[in-house]
Order: structure tokens, then sequence, then C-alpha cells
């Protein structure tokens, strides 16, 4: 169980933790909006994260693997809206450390919205279940704690995401440094994006 529960852990590191739209747009809001402001995006991306957990227990993740078109139109929505919060953070106005507009941050329903539109987050969880679920006898109790194994290292995972931007805000101390970092990381999500469209819409050009 232990080596299984390792295998898990690492496994889920790797899959969420490279660079994608959400780590990137965590950081960018922390790096913006400061930490604090930026925690109820963090919990609307876990909570988005937790959906695609689900949805990956009972199939829903097999439903997007088996209708690739439906899949890709889910991620082009997802696009849209990964392009709505790029936006939002290259357009900020510039924030002194100690003022307080939590009401311009990134609000929990972006973040829901951002993983809940997410097809890789399905699939990478379905994989997950598919291979690595953890050995207990009750089907039920072992896709449960596989789950609860998977959210904790997601929430680790995009914690340090947020609080690397975090770091990186004191060094803006100027509009002019703000809005460069800010608009890098907005196109950033944007490239991460249009990469990941490119390659789904070449999977379907070679299965039609």
């Amino acid at each position: 169980m232990f080596e299984a529960v390792i295998t898990l852990v690492s496994v889920t590191a790797l899959l969420l933790g490279s660079p994608g739209p959400a780590p990137i747009a965590l950081s960018a809001s922390g790096a913006t909006y400061g930490v604090r402001n930026s925690a109820p995006f963090l919990c609307g991306i876990l909570s988005g994260l937790g959906f695609a957990i689900i949805g990956a227990a009972v199939g829903l993740a097999l439903l997007l693997a088996t209708f690739p078109k439906v899949a890709y139109a889910v991620q082009l929505l997802g696009a849209i809206y990964v392009l709505y919060i790029a936006y939002k953070i290259a357009t900020a106005p510039f924030l002194a450390l100690n003022s307080d507009r939590s009401e311009l941050a990134p609000t929990f329903w972006d973040g829901f919205i951002l993983n809940l539109l997410n097809p890789k987050a399905y699939a990478a969880f379905f994989a997950i279940f598919s291979q690595f679920q953890l050995p207990v006898n009750n089907a039920f109790s072992s896709e449960l704690l596989t789950g609860l194994v998977c959210l904790a290292v997601a929430a680790v995972v995009d914690v340090v995401w947020l609080l690397m931007g975090g770091l990186i805000r004191p060094v803006l101390s100027s509009p002019k440094k703000s809005r460069i970092v800010r608009v890098s990381m907005s196109v950033s999500m944007v490239v991460v994006v249009a990469i990941a469209l490119v390659q789904q819409q070449g999977l379907l050009t070679i299965q039609a």
C-alpha cells in the first residue's frame, strides 16, 4: 500500500504540476492581486478538479474519450474562458502592495469553470483511476481514497504555484514591471491552450 500511495502521489504531481492554464493563472493572480485575494480563485480551481475526479470515477472521462469531438467542443469552450481570465489579468490596473482590491481578482467561479471545462483534467484522472488506483478491497473505498489523495496532491501543487506568484509580487514595484510580467503570463496561458487545441485537432483529423 505504501508503494502504491507513493506512486499515486508522484504520478498526480507530475500530471497536475506541469505548467498549464490553471497553474499559470494562479501564479499570475498571486503576482497581480496577492495570495490572500487569490484564495477564492484557488478554491474554485480545486473544486473544479474535485468535479473532474468524480467525473473520472463515474465514467465521464471515458465518455469524453469515446466521443473526441465532444471533448474538443468542451476544450474549445474552456479555451475561450482561459482567454477571458488571461485578458482579465493582463489588463488589470497596477496595485500597490498595500492596496486591497479583492473585487478585481479572479473569483471562485472563475477557477471552478476553468477546470470544469478542462478535458485534460478528466483524461488525467481517468488514467490515474485506471492504472494507479489504490489497492483497497472495497471498490468504493478504493475510488474514494484515490480521489482524496489526488485532491490533496493537487492542493499542494496549486498552493505552490500561487505562492510562487506571491513571491514575485514584491519585485513588481512599478506599473511597467507589473504589466510586463502580467502580460507575459497571460500570453503563456494563451500559448498553452493554443497548443492543446492544435494537438486535439490533429488527433481528430487522424481519426477522421
